[in-house]
Formats: C-alpha cells, structure tokens, sequence
C-alpha cells in the first residue's frame, strides 16, 4: 500500500491521445494526472511539475520512449517509470529496464495493474538473458522488430516478411506468447 499512496502526480506519454484520454479517466480524480504526445512536450511538463510515476509508451510517433525514460531518470531518479508497449519484446524489455524503467508491461494494461507490478518484486519482471525464448515467442519478437522497421505498416512488413498481408494480421490479432 505503500506505493499506492504515494504516488499522487502522474505523467502518461503516449502517442495515441483517445489512450491519454482513458488514462485520465481511468485513474481517478485524487491524483494529478498531465499527458503528452511526444518526447519534448514530456520533457518540458517534467521540468515544470515533478512526478512520482511515468507510464511511458514504448513507441512515440517516429522516436523510441527508452531515450525518454533515460532522460526522465537522470532528472527524477526517485521517480518510478513504467515502460508499456503493445509491441513488447525481450529486447526492448531489457533496454528499458537498464534505461531506467522500474517496470516493462504490455498494453492493455489498467493503472491498477502497474500498482501492482510495482508493488511487486521489480527483479522477478526483468526477462531472464539466459533463458532460450520459445519458438513462438521469437518468432513474434521478429514480426514486431520488422514492423516497427515499417513504422507499424502492415503492408511492408508482410512483404519483408515474405507472407501474406492476411496472415500477419491473423498472427498481429493474437496476444503476444508468454516465455
């Protein structure tokens, strides 16, 4: 219960202003919640009004929301920082924990539920380097690292991909596997 109480101002960064929207309404009046679109416009509201927790979406338009979450830590190292993706993989888990990031989650994801990760013990979420993923968990991890390289155009990473537009949407419709 801790963290819960503490945390009273909230910094959401997303890309995606109808998920800032929710956000706001989602997480409750008794807190102080300020969102913004892009990088810049994040780093500016920090500077004028401190946070005790940043939800920081892994993709922001064309730049990567690890740059941020490691620029927002060097400036609020108290602060907690949630790094949340619908496009998740091992790799981009790792780069924003060692970034700063106390926490890596996948989108969709309630304010509730990031309490309790970050209630949670942080080690237990940071991937295992040495375990072998499944078959399908790389394979997944290679679908989102080629669609982020089309900046989230179906088409072209079905055509890098070598298979059909139909079939990366059926494969983009499924939750991402699990270890």
């Amino acid at each position: 219960m801790g963290i819960r109480r503490s945390i009273r101002n909230i910094l959401v960064v997303d890309d995606d202003e109808t998920l800032l929207n929710v956000w706001k309404r989602s997480i409750g009046r008794d807190r102080n919640v300020v969102t913004a679109t892009d990088a810049a416009t994040a780093r500016q509201l920090s500077r004028s009004q401190p946070f005790d927790l940043a939800i920081i979406d892994l993709r922001l338009g064309n730049t990567s929301g690890i740059e941020l979450i490691r620029q927002l830590k060097s400036e609020h190292s108290n602060a907690k920082v949630v790094l949340y993706s619908g496009y998740l993989s091992v790799s981009a888990a790792v780069a924003g924990i060692r970034a700063g990031a106390d926490i890596a989650v996948f989108k969709p994801i309630t304010f509730k539920e990031i309490l309790t990760k970050l209630e949670e013990n942080p080690a237990e979420d940071v991937p295992d380097l040495e375990e072998t993923p499944t078959l399908a968990r790389a394979e997944w991890e290679h679908i989102m690292r080629v669609l982020a390289d089309c900046n989230g155009n179906v088409s072209m990473a079905a055509r890098r991909l070598g298979i059909y537009r139909s079939s990366l949407q059926r494969r983009l419709r499924k939750y991402a596997p699990r270890k």
